[in-house]
C-alpha cells in the first residue's frame, strides 16, 4: 500500500469544497485555509463551470496541496484528475464504472464512490473502490434529491465494510456528536466548512470533535 493510501485511511476529516456552495468565496482561498487544519482530505467540486475552467482550477489546487499532508481528490472528471496528476477521483453513481476509472489511472489512484445505500455501498466495496461516502445523514441542500439515511445504516455499514467510510450529508457542529456515536469514525463536509465565517477555526473545531469523539 503507498503512503497515500494509507494517509487515507488515517484522514478522518474530508473537506467538499463544493464550487456553488462556496459561493462568491473564491475557492483557492477556502482551500488554502482549510489546508493544514485538521483535513487529511480535499475534495474540489465544481458541475457548474466550462471544463476548462474547471482543468484551471484543479491545476492551481493541486499546485497549492502538492507536497503536503492533504490528498487533493477531483470530483466526477477522470481526465482532469489524469491531467493535473491529483491523488485520485470521486464518482457517483451515474459516473464512469469503479474498473474503468481504475484502468485509466492506475492501481496508485485513490478511487471514491458516493452511496446512498448498503447494496451500493458493498457493490463499490466488491468492485475496487478504496473508500465510500455514504450519506446524506441528515438533509442537505447539496443534494436535496436523496432522502436521509439516518444513523441506523451506519451502524450496518461499520460492520461490514472493509475499505474506509466517510459519513456525509448536513453534518455540523451541532450534530456530529450524534453520527460519532452511531459508529462513524470518519467525517465528510461540506456547506459547514465551505460557508464557516472563519474556514480554518470551523475545520479545526470539527477536527478535533472527531478526534477526541472517535
Amino acid at each position: 500500500m503507498n503512503w497515500k493510501k494509507q494517509l487515507l485511511r488515517k484522514s478522518q476529516l474530508y473537506i467538499i469544497a463544493d464550487k456553488k456552495v462556496c459561493g462568491r468565496r473564491p475557492i483557492f482561498e477556502i482551500i488554502k485555509k482549510a489546508k493544514g487544519s485538521g483535513s487529511g482530505i480535499i475534495q474540489f467540486r465544481d458541475k457548474q463551470s466550462p471544463k476548462e475552467y474547471i482543468l484551471k482550477d484543479a491545476y492551481m489546487l493541486h499546485k497549492l496541496l502538492a507536497n503536503s499532508q492533504t490528498l487533493f481528490i477531483v470530483n466526477d472528471y477522470i481526465d482532469i484528475a489524469k491531467i493535473v496528476d491529483s491523488d485520485g477521483v470521486h464518482l457517483g453513481q451515474y459516473d464512469t464504472p469503479v474498473e474503468i476509472a481504475r484502468k485509466l489511472l492506475g492501481k496508485e489512484k485513490i478511487i471514491g464512490v458516493s452511496c446512498h445505500n448498503l447494496h451500493q455501498a458493498i457493490k463499490a466495496q466488491n468492485r475496487g473502490a478504496d473508500y465510500i461516502s455514504i450519506g446524506p445523514v441528515f438533509p442537505t441542500l447539496t443534494k436535496p434529491e436523496y432522502k436521509s439515511i439516518g444513523l441506523d445504516l451506519i451502524r450496518r455499514i461499520n460492520r461490514i465494510m472493509r475499505i474506509p467510510f466517510f459519513v456525509i450529508g448536513g453534518i455540523n457542529e451541532g450534530n456530529i456528536n450524534e453520527v460519532l456515536l452511531s459508529g462513524a469514525k470518519r467525517v465528510a463536509i461540506c456547506r459547514a466548512i465551505c460557508q464557516a465565517k472563519s474556514i480554518s477555526l470551523k475545520t479545526k473545531k470539527l477536527s478535533e470533535a472527531i478526534t477526541y469523539g472517535a
